[in-house]
């Protein structure tokens, strides 16, 4: 009797999770699956009922040469990741630095409006942005203009538009690092200020010495998390250039404009693979850039 107890309450638990497993399964591996066996077949609007299996044709297609347009996608994504993560985590240090000061007056005030970006949702501020970059009637231009300066087209030419996108991710970014090194800055023992002061430290030295170390162990995971959002960026590029007919789209657009503006979702499916495989990879990376982070700290 004992064991058909311990038989049953084995099986409980799984009674209990199959729901939700059940339902997992529908909505993440099942896409997954479905799209991996697409990308092997020549799927788009001409081939809608009777696609073909194509093998590793769009694969080929993709990564075979320069013409795909993929590794120059890839690059440029690169690029934007890193330009992203540099500006808005140096931004982000010098303001949680500027409200960390104590006699600050309104302090309140300030981190309500410097938090407002990242309260808001995304694609509400990318769409609000999104007029202002208007050429004629959008605010940015307005200002330009009282200054003296000519009107900027910023969605239209696509070295203006990647500065308009870079501009409204450090925007929407930039809270969130801060408020994670606002917090850490926070942290710090004040007597690690007061001894180096003693020793004459200059401003510089207990930054570089005390507070920039004692930093690292909160934002180092929050750099590594943003990276990776930031590479998988959809809705900045996309609601302010829909990607300028490639011309400013990242690794995601590309496969999303593939698939629902070239309707070929074979070949954007083999994309959605490869993109797949690329954040397995940095998910890895991440992980032991985590691991190897709270080790050292």
């Amino acid at each position: 009797m004992k064991k058909k107890n311990n038989k049953s309450k084995n099986i409980v638990p799984y009674i209990f999770l199959s729901p939700s497993m059940l339902l997992i399964a529908m909505i993440a591996v099942y896409p997954i699956i479905y799209t991996i066996i697409i990308s092997f077949t020549n799927l788009n609007m001409n081939h809608w009922n009777n696609p073909s299996f194509v093998g590793i044709y769009n694969f080929k297609k993709i990564l075979g040469s320069f013409d795909s347009g993929f590794f120059v996608i890839l690059l440029r994504t690169i690029i934007w990741t890193i330009a992203n993560m540099v500006i808005h985590v140096t931004i982000a240090v010098f303001l949680a630095l500027l409200l960390n000061i104590e006699d600050l007056k309104f302090k309140g005030l300030y981190r309500m409006v410097l938090v407002l970006p990242w309260a808001v949702p995304g694609y509400i501020s990318t769409l609000i942005w999104k007029g202002m970059y208007n050429y004629d009637f959008g605010a940015i231009n307005i200002i330009l203009k009282y200054f003296g300066i000519a009107p900027v087209d910023w969605l239209s030419k696509p070295l203006n538009a990647l500065i308009a996108c870079t501009i409204v991710n450090v925007w929407l970014a930039t809270p969130f690092m801060m408020v994670v090194t606002l917090g850490a800055l926070q942290s710090i023992d004040k007597s690690y200020y007061e001894a180096a002061i003693i020793d004459g430290a200059t401003s510089f030295e207990k930054f570089k010495y005390i507070t920039l170390p004692l930093l690292k162990p909160a934002l180092t995971p929050a750099i590594i998390i943003t990276t990776f959002v930031t590479f998988k960026q959809f809705d900045v590029v996309y609601l302010l250039t829909k990607g300028l007919a490639g011309k400013t789209d990242l690794i995601i657009t590309f496969a999303y404009n593939k698939a629902f503006s070239d309707y070929n979702y074979g070949y954007s499916a083999a994309l959605s693979v490869i993109i797949f495989i690329i954040l397995l990879i940095l998910t890895n990376f991440r992980k032991k850039s985590l691991d190897k982070a709270e080790e050292v700290y």
